[in-house]
């Protein structure tokens, strides 16, 4: 975030300001469009403008969502990362599907993403995890995500043994602990607009085959729903 970005959002208690309406073309690609929307909830001075919904589903059908921060995106999906001993690691073990929704209300905007999951490598989560600040580091440790916890002060000790454990040294990535690749096949883009005719702009992922590819291609498809 930038100086500029970083007053705007302390002038709006970071809820951010309204910006122009997107122009989207039936040429737009989804992870492009994403880019783009992304970056104006940044530079419109919202706070954590990288807060995402992530629901998965347990064997039983039962959903459950939560809120989680968006670390990296590309064409390859979406990455978010936490402790894969977690309720939500859990599900998604079980059940690779998934969906994520971003909802920016001053822009009148919404993302919704749905998708499979994957880890991602371990080189991936390692590096992540070492550019976290210490602290967090320890809490990664010392956090047994979704386990019942005794009290408080459980989790202090917990705390006070691994600060003294890796006391002095580089701390290891835990092996319980690294990141989840989304990988969509559904994006929309909701615009508000007056009179709640609100534009809903889909993309589904489709795959074509050609003669001269040994491979199928997968495509982007384009459409609209009424609001």
């Amino acid at each position: 975030m930038t100086l500029f970005e970083k007053l705007r959002c302390l002038f709006t208690f970071g809820q951010g300001v309204a910006l122009p309406l997107p122009d989207i073309s039936s040429k737009t690609n989804p992870i492009q469009l994403f880019d783009q929307w992304f970056n104006d909830a940044n530079k419109s001075g919202i706070l954590l403008a990288e807060s995402m919904s992530v629901s998965s589903c347990d064997q039983s059908g039962q959903p459950s969502s939560r809120m989680v921060l968006l670390k990296e995106f590309d064409e390859d999906g979406f990455v978010f990362y936490t402790n894969y001993a977690s309720r939500k690691s859990q599900d998604l073990a079980e059940n690779n599907k998934i969906a994520l929704l971003f909802h920016w209300g001053v822009l009148q905007r919404q993302i919704r993403i749905e998708g499979i999951v994957e880890k991602v490598t371990h080189e991936q989560s390692e590096k992540y995890f070492h550019s976290r600040d210490r602290g967090s580091q320890i809490g990664a440790w010392a956090s047994k995500q979704s386990s019942l916890l005794a009290n408080k002060e459980e989790l202090k000790k917990q705390q006070a043994y691994y600060t003294e454990k890796f006391a002095g040294q580089v701390i290891p990535l835990p092996e319980f602990w690294g990141g989840w690749r989304i990988k969509p096949h559904y994006m929309e883009f909701w615009q508000g607009r007056a009179n709640r005719l609100h534009d809903r702009i889909c993309f589904e992922l489709s795959q074509t085959h050609s003669e001269l590819e040994k491979a199928p291609k997968s495509l982007w498809r384009q459409f609209n729903l009424n609001p």
